[in-house]
């Protein structure tokens, strides 16, 4: 055991003594703040004189102004928003033609912004969107506000360009997990939440992009230095050494992989304040049409996992190609192809199936939990999250020990030592 953490260690040492990890470190550390900093300055916040600004002191006003409307979303407080809607719509600095003016009308809206965006889509179509929608929506045509919700979904599927993307059993699927939508939704302030996981696939890209250059070394050093043949005819080379470096790669990977998204997530939270992770992602303008279920807590937490057991299986695939070839090229050329071939594959039905099971979506899983990507398994309907979860971890546990025994058997090929009975065993 004592041997096994001395060469881990070693390994790592190999890694991080390398300028150009060392830089590749530095750069991720700067794009981590740079995305941190855009998520921050996304939250803007209009005073009273019209004036705007952004960052964690419009995050503080808007927090102020939203959780005055924080509870239950009833009925009685969506007529609420309504009427303070219409007396913003009906003020003279609304009707006004002064930029300000109009401004300022404008702050008036911001602490009950987001409900009345969701009053927007709940009385648009299911494929459309009309800022001016709760302008013209009545105080008794609100009180059809959830029902609504489920309605244009079964329009859509069974009217519109949903009819034929999905057969009787989805569209049943769908239809029951927007009834079970718990009533009435809570509400308060969110936005930190929903800025960090706006932004946080592309922090997850950079760690997968940039340990995947860290990582493809590992494998490809020996060969690089032409020292294969002393690496592996010595005592622990073939063994305990090739074990050495599954154990370091693994290690590298959780520990870069956490420290970035503890990291990212304290600068955005710390900025922009941590409430609101228990009110339901539906009250959120990207998550009204979710069919999930969950909170934008729950959904950073899947998000975090989801991106280490995407992030393991990729740099897990790349180390094993590495152990194969013996090229570090190849290796971090992995991670490139993963993330960005997708982009470019044609938009046809089956593809589309196809690429929602690849495991760049593990990466980016906000996206995935508001998109319609099921599959029929017999009888049942599962989506592509728990797929995705189940398939890329199993797939990640049986990799590490391929590139282990890959690695091991080019050793096989080296000239061997006379070993003593000690090193032997």
């Amino acid at each position: 055991m004592k041997s096994g953490m001395v060469l881990v260690k070693y390994e790592w040492k190999k890694i991080f003594l390398k300028p150009a990890n060392r830089a590749a470190l530095l750069l991720l550390l700067a794009c981590i703040g740079i995305v941190s900093y855009f998520a921050v300055i996304s939250i803007s916040y209009t005073d009273r004189s019209g004036k705007s600004f952004s960052g964690p002191k419009a995050a503080a006003c808007l927090r102020k102004e939203k959780n005055q409307w924080a509870g239950e979303l009833t009925t009685e407080v969506l007529q609420n928003v309504l009427e303070a809607n219409r007396e913003v719509n009906t003020s003279p600095e609304y009707l006004s033609n002064n930029v300000t003016d109009n401004n300022i009308a404008f702050s008036r809206k911001q602490g009950f912004s987001d409900i009345r965006e969701m009053i927007n889509q709940a009385f648009s179509g299911f494929q459309e969107y009309d800022y001016y929608r709760a302008d013209n929506i009545s105080e008794d045509e609100v009180v059809s506000f959830y029902d609504n919700r489920v309605k244009n979904l079964r329009n859509w599927l069974y009217e519109g360009d949903g009819k034929d993307q999905f057969s009787e059993n989805e569209k049943s699927w769908l239809i029951s997990r927007y009834e079970t939508l718990e009533r009435p939704l809570h509400y308060e302030y969110a936005d930190g939440w929903k800025s960090l996981l706006e932004y946080m696939s592309v922090v997850l890209m950079a760690v997968v992009l940039i340990t995947g250059f860290l990582v493809s070394g590992i494998f490809a050093d020996e060969f690089a230095w032409r020292a294969a043949p002393v690496f592996f005819s010595s005592c622990y080379g073939r063994n305990k050494g090739t074990g050495a470096k599954i154990k370091a790669g693994f290690l590298l990977i959780t520990v870069i992989y956490w420290l970035a998204v503890l990291l990212y997530s304290g600068l955005v939270l710390l900025c922009l304040g941590a409430g609101g992770g228990n009110c339901m992602i539906q009250t959120g303008l990207g998550g009204w049409k979710s069919w999930c279920h969950i909170t934008f807590f729950q959904e950073y937490l899947l998000s975090a996992a989801g991106g280490y057991i995407g992030t393991l299986f990729i740099l897990a695939a790349a180390m094993t190609i590495t152990a194969k070839t013996r090229s570090a090229v190849l290796g971090a050329s992995l991670p490139f192809i993963l993330l960005f071939l997708p982009a470019f594959l044609p938009d046809l039905s089956g593809i589309t199936k196809m690429l929602g099971l690849l495991p760049d979506q593990l990466l980016q899983l906000p996206f995935g939990l508001n998109t319609f990507s099921l599959y029929q398994i017999g009888k049942t309907i599962v989506p592509a999250v728990p797929i995705l979860f189940l398939v890329y971890s199993v797939l990640s546990v049986l990799l590490l020990p391929a590139a282990w025994q890959i690695y091991r058997q080019t050793g096989m090929r080296q000239p061997a030592c006379r070993r003593s009975a000690a090193c032997r065993s």
